[in-house]
């Protein structure tokens, strides 16, 4: 089954009666174009779509095929974040902390609680934890592409 438009978001779509088969997309295959998976019900799937998913990306709950039965969406599973947060009185080292991490062409987005998220590695976290009254903690998470700050989230490596 070729999938060719994102149909919109799970909750816009009437599922009664309809199986709903999720397939996964990674952080970092989001804002690819062409993608050959397979759902939680072992449905072989082609994804491929048009330039728009190159700034939108695909998300949580999307909706790429449906028929009288079944519906399939995506799913972004979890995956190895750092959240960071700010000691007291040290609130202002986050332009400091964002700057860092746009600098490293990583993905930037709103955490919990005024605290800011961005994918694990350890050289980033290692970067981080070197700012003084930043906390950085490594955790696993689900990212909220509807909380992004960067203007685009690309697995980019110099």
């Amino acid at each position: 089954m070729i999938c060719e438009k994102i149909l919109g978001k799970l909750s816009q779509i009437d599922c009664s009666g309809k199986a709903v088969e999720y397939v996964d997309i990674e952080w970092h295959e989001a804002f690819s174009r062409i993608h050959r998976k397979t759902t939680d019900c072992q449905t072989e799937v082609g994804i491929r779509l048009d330039d728009t998913v190159l700034t939108r990306g695909l998300v949580q709950d999307d909706v790429i095929y449906q028929d009288e039965t079944r519906i399939i969406a995506v799913r972004t599973p979890p995956c190895e974040i750092i959240q960071i947060t700010f000691e007291k009185g040290w609130e202002h080292m986050a332009p400091k902390v964002c700057y860092e991490i746009g600098n490293r062409h990583a993905p930037l987005f709103w955490g919990p609680d005024h605290s800011f998220v961005t994918i694990y590695n350890e050289p980033m976290y290692q970067m981080l934890d070197h700012i003084h009254g930043a906390i950085p903690r490594r955790t696993m998470g689900q990212l909220d592409f509807d909380r992004r700050i960067s203007a685009s989230v690309h697995n980019h490596h110099h």
